[in-house]
């Protein structure tokens, strides 16, 4: 029989501020090592209707793109809301990160064409090969500029449409915010640049010192742009990866 989990963070309190509906995953792992988490969503995901997105839908329908770039789970999700089937992707497909390969590949039965080591857009842009045609970028509404610039410098010619919209919410919920105005938090992760701008925006009075804990180089560059200490960074830059990164600077020491 194998062992049960470790119980590595029994006693902690984590908030957990992805959009409520991918938070599953994050805090299953969480409640595996004992921790309570607290769902406090700084951002909710809005799936965007316009008729450039239905134009691009169509052209990638019809294999007018050469690649297609989604940069998260959510622009998986929108495809396949929106396209007929998966073979609709009529392009190559270049991702960043392993939930969105896993999203893609549980959706498309394929596996992507390209996916940097690095989940960030700069080392998407790097890994990119040079060449000609057109490439689909579906992004957040939000998201920074620079891809379709760097894709540009390859010889491609980029497409860019809003996936999905982003939207911040006044405030944190009951619960997160009685949480952290007693000090109860013991950590705050953020797996996006734009988690850490809605929970600022939405921020009202903490207690204590809570631990922050990012995702990523570039999320964890807005907390600290925004003010933020950042004691630890997820490599890799994945939910488990999160997690290893909250117990090295919260796990309860062991008994020898």
């Amino acid at each position: 029989m194998s062992p049960g989990p470790i119980r590595s963070l029994t006693g902690r309190t984590i908030l957990v501020t992805r959009p409520a509906d991918q938070s599953a995953a994050l805090v299953k792992l969480l409640d595996r090592r004992g921790a309570r988490s607290i769902i406090a969503p700084a951002i909710e995901l809005i799936p965007a209707r316009s008729a450039a997105l239905t134009r691009a839908l169509k052209e990638l329908a019809s294999g007018e793109y050469a690649w297609i770039s989604l940069t998260s789970r959510a622009t998986v999700e929108m495809l396949a809301a929106r396209l007929g089937s998966p073979r609709d992707v009529r392009a190559k497909v270049a991702v960043i990160g392993d939930g969105t390969a896993a999203a893609f590949k549980a959706w498309a039965r394929r596996t992507a064409d390209l996916q940097p080591a690095t989940f960030t857009t700069v080392a998407l842009a790097r890994a990119f090969p040079r060449g000609r045609g057109r490439v689909l970028c579906a992004r957040a509404d939000i998201a920074p500029e620079g891809l379709e610039t760097a894709l540009e410098a390859k010889g491609w010619s980029p497409t860019r449409v809003d996936a999905y919209r982003t939207r911040m919410p006044r405030t944190l919920p009951a619960e997160a915010r009685e949480a952290l105005k007693t000090g109860a938090v013991d950590a705050v992760t953020f797996t996006s640049a734009s988690t850490v701008r809605g929970f600022i925006g939405a921020l009202g009075p903490v207690n204590g010192s809570p631990k922050v804990v990012c995702i990523g180089p570039v999320t964890a560059k807005e907390a600290r742009e925004h003010g933020l200490t950042v004691h630890a960074v997820a490599k890799p830059h994945t939910m488990e990866g999160l997690v290893s990164a909250l117990e090295r600077v919260l796990a309860t020491r062991r008994a020898g």
